[in-house]
């Protein structure tokens, strides 16, 4: 392994893993609301706005392993790819890398966003994150029990990548050459960059989010229901504001996510780049 592979792989596995905790301990309350306005029992069944840590547990033991694998399969992929195509397909180039990288990252994200959600959306006290986990196990089998939304989540979550990752990296691209001489971007610069591509994404791709999360609430019986399924369920008893339901908190936890997310990413990568595999540079932090 050369020390360039070698500096690829552990700068993208030590930011993406830095990134995804920094979110989840400032902005998880953001999420459980947005779970809760998107469950078939309704907000304030679920908890309204008490407990809106519940579900963290599962959520920072799962998220970090998942962000670091996402983005290790996303550095890499364009490590190896982009310097042997035009640059006029780099945008495919991104789509790929970031389907590719939500194909991996998902097999970790999916366990973690069952357990997290029916924790968020669990009135009873007994009700601990690793009794949702045994229960979901012992009554719905492993695969079934915890990757019930594996397909519902890939399915919201490749198109919210697809339009997320191009956009960001286009981005990136006109800031550096706009604003910067084409010097490489700040970290806030990445951050600013990281919001805006993070709240087009959101907005779009929404009713796939609530079909996501009512599929992976729902009781065993309606385990197979497809994504088209619920989407057409839920249009039919609530209309077209049943399938923007959460809209607010999710967009605004994509975008100061995204923004706190990318930020962290490009500075715990520029200084494990710097610092971690170089500790004899002197680094001013």
């Amino acid at each position: 392994m050369s020390e360039d592979q070698k500096t690829v792989y552990l700068s993208a596995l030590f930011a993406g893993g830095s990134a995804a905790l920094v979110v989840d301990l400032t902005l998880f309350p953001l999420d459980t609301l947005s779970t809760r306005l998107q469950s078939a029992r309704g907000f304030f069944k679920t908890g309204g706005f008490k407990h809106v840590y519940k579900g963290i547990g599962p959520k920072i033991i799962g998220s970090a392993p998942e962000a670091a694998l996402f983005f290790l399969t996303y550095e890499s992929f364009k490590y190896y790819v982009e310097p042997r195509v035009d640059s006029n397909v780099l945008p495919l180039v991104h789509m790929t890398a970031a389907t590719i990288s939500e194909i991996v990252g998902c097999l970790i994200g999916a366990p973690v966003e069952v357990v997290k959600q029916r924790r968020q959306t669990s009135t009873n006290t007994k009700h601990t994150s690793l009794r949702i986990f045994m229960h979901a196990v012992k009554s719905e089998g492993l695969i079934k029990g915890l990757y019930r939304g594996y397909g519902s989540m890939l399915t919201q979550e490749i198109p919210f990548s697809l339009i997320q990752f191009p956009v960001l990296e286009y981005l990136k691209k006109v800031y550096r050459l706009s604003f910067k001489n084409d010097v490489p971007l700040d970290s806030w610069d990445v951050a600013n960059c990281g919001a805006v591509a993070a709240a087009f994404a959101a907005i779009t791709t929404t009713p796939l989010d609530v079909a996501k999360t009512r599929i992976m609430l729902a009781d065993k019986r309606f385990a197979t229901d497809t994504i088209r399924t619920v989407l057409k369920q839920i249009y039919y008893e609530k209309g077209f504001k049943g399938l923007f339901a959460g809209f607010t908190p999710r967009v605004m936890l994509a975008t100061v996510g995204a923004y706190v997310f990318f930020g962290t990413y490009d500075l715990s990568k520029n200084f494990c780049n710097d610092y971690l595999l170089n500790p004899d540079l002197s680094v001013n932090w």
